[in-house]
């Protein structure tokens, strides 16, 4: 439960970070110094060379990307559901309902591309990467939400 509710959080300052890049009027970091920083962290933690990182990252992008998509169109279905006034029980259950389907398009986007991903790079290398991600946007996430009670956004901090 902890994880998913993790995996959710980061799902969501992803999704924060893409609209935000999409208005730079409300942007609150560069996108692309973000990506480059995240590439870099990645590279350092995984060891990846450059052989690998030019077929690892457009396909983790892609994946990105087609997730990024899922959880809009569940944002905005919600956004309809949640403006229609008031919520009957059958409409909760589809907010459930739904709320389950997006994690499961999500575990089938990841075999999809788990399989792709097992091509590229070895196993270890591939935990690796998976795993400084993860540590990459947590940190992210704990520094946005550090620069939310200070009402200073703060970017470009060491890991470790």
């Amino acid at each position: 439960m902890k994880k998913a509710l993790t995996f959710l959080i980061l799902s969501l300052f992803i999704n924060v970070l893409f609209i935000n890049a999409q208005d730079p009027d409300k942007s609150f970091m560069n996108l692309q110094e973000f990506e480059k920083n995240k590439q870099e962290f990645i590279i350092k933690e995984a060891g990846l060379t450059k052989e690998e990182c030019e077929a690892f990252f457009p396909l983790n992008t892609e994946l990105q990307k087609k997730k990024l998509e899922l959880h809009r169109k569940h944002q905005e279905d919600m956004k309809r559901l949640k403006e229609s006034g008031n919520i009957s029980e059958d409409e909760y259950k589809k907010l459930i309902d739904n709320n389950i389907d997006l994690k499961m398009k999500e575990a089938e986007l990841d075999k999809i591309y788990s399989d792709k991903f097992d091509k590229l790079l070895s196993p270890q290398k591939l935990f690796k990467a998976q795993q400084a991600e993860r540590t990459f946007m947590q940190e992210e996430l704990r520094k946005y939400r550090e620069s939310k009670k200070d009402g200073r956004i703060r970017t470009g901090r060491q890991y470790k």
